[in-house]
């Protein structure tokens, strides 16, 4: 007669849970880090530089794969190699990029990508020339900037035409701002000219001393869509407040 084995003690079973469910994080993780580094990461936008186009409060997703990799694709940014691995895709005008902020690459900056390697952009009386060509322009109605909710701003907005024929949307909010008369910015070779929507309140490319030129290794994706947005009013206190927070009407609204 066969003798059975005995049933595994209650600390054999506990400690081979324990080790199944350790490996079950560690995969989870990988999988995760994975997802993100490749394809796309979230992001969350804190401040107006892109109004109208992108509200404090929102919640995106950003392509990882639009541009190739560089080390700021993968967690902690680690030098493991230099400028952009796989094929480079060339960003086109227009896109809404995140980028790292050269003075402090552990920093992420969102801007749209005005001028691309070669180009020659300058800023007179607010009007934007690229390669000594005035972007058009077109007066739209005022947005109504509520972030204050104590004080709500009617904001001038235009249109602008970027020479490939993209149309996009800015805010004005100043007749003459601090950078509206500049010198003429060429851009280096791998390197591009970022601007915020928010003109007169964006800290980009034509502040040389600080932001600049973006060098095409600090290119970590194209903003493509927005998932998640919510006004700021929540109270941990106030469950309703939770729901009446949100702004659905942006919820899964591409980002153009």
């Amino acid at each position: 007669m066969t003798e059975q084995a005995p049933d595994q003690a209650p600390e054999t079973k506990k400690r081979s849970a324990l080790v199944s469910n350790f490996y079950t994080l560690v995969i989870a993780f990988l999988l995760a880090m994975g997802f993100r580094s490749f394809f796309f990461e979230p992001f969350h936008i804190p401040t107006g530089s892109m109004k109208n186009t992108l509200l404090v409060g929102d919640y995106l997703f950003v392509s990882k794969y639009s541009y190739g990799y560089s080390r700021y694709s993968f967690p902690l940014g680690l030098p493991l190699f230099e400028g952009r691995m796989a094929e480079f895709n060339q960003p086109k005008r227009g896109d809404v990029v995140v980028f790292r902020f050269p003075q402090n690459p552990h920093v992420d900056f969102i801007k749209r990508l005005i001028g691309l390697p070669g180009d020659k952009i300058q800023l007179r009386e607010g009007i934007v020339y690229i390669n000594d060509q005035p972007l058009p322009r077109t007066r739209l109605s005022d947005y109504a900037d509520d972030e204050n909710r104590n004080n709500i701003k009617s904001v001038p907005a235009f249109s602008e035409t970027l020479p490939e024929g993209k149309i996009i949307h800015i805010l004005k909010q100043y007749k003459i701002g601090i950078a509206d008369d500049t010198q003429v910015y060429t851009v280096p070779p791998k390197h591009y000219f970022m601007m915020g929507d928010n003109r007169d309140n964006s800290h980009d490319s034509r502040f040389l001393e600080d932001v600049g030129y973006v060098d095409e290794a600090n290119l970590v994706g194209r903003a493509e869509i927005i998932f998640f947005s919510t006004d700021g009013s929540a109270k941990l206190s106030d469950p309703a407040s939770w729901f009446s927070a949100m702004r659905p009407d942006r919820f899964l609204k591409r980002i153009e």
